[in-house]
């Protein structure tokens, strides 16, 4: 499985909506706590590509995961009708 990221104050598509971040020689400091910004624990941080995911993870790096199901899983039983819905419709059953 590939490697999962953090995503870090430093990345391009960061962005602080307190516009707290401050860039320091240290590195990226927030006016709010005085301390280095810390995206895991923040509630002000996004990603303008909307890629972040709780816990600070950066969803970029996140290998995505599909499972094959059979159309009969998906779609599920029928339903019957009767009565006006069915003369609307036309089928005894609706899938």
């Amino acid at each position: 499985m590939a490697q999962v990221k953090p995503c870090s104050p430093t990345c391009r598509f960061f962005k602080c909506t307190e516009d707290a971040a401050v860039y320091r020689q240290g590195g990226v400091w927030c006016r709010l706590t005085e301390e280095m910004c810390n995206v895991a624990s923040c509630g002000y941080a996004i990603c303008i590509k909307r890629r972040l995911l709780p816990r600070g993870i950066c969803g970029e790096t996140v290998k995505r995961k599909t499972i094959e199901k059979e159309p009969e899983d998906v779609i599920g039983p029928a339903v019957k009708l009767r009565g006006r819905t069915l003369r609307r419709i036309g089928d005894k059953e609706v899938f």
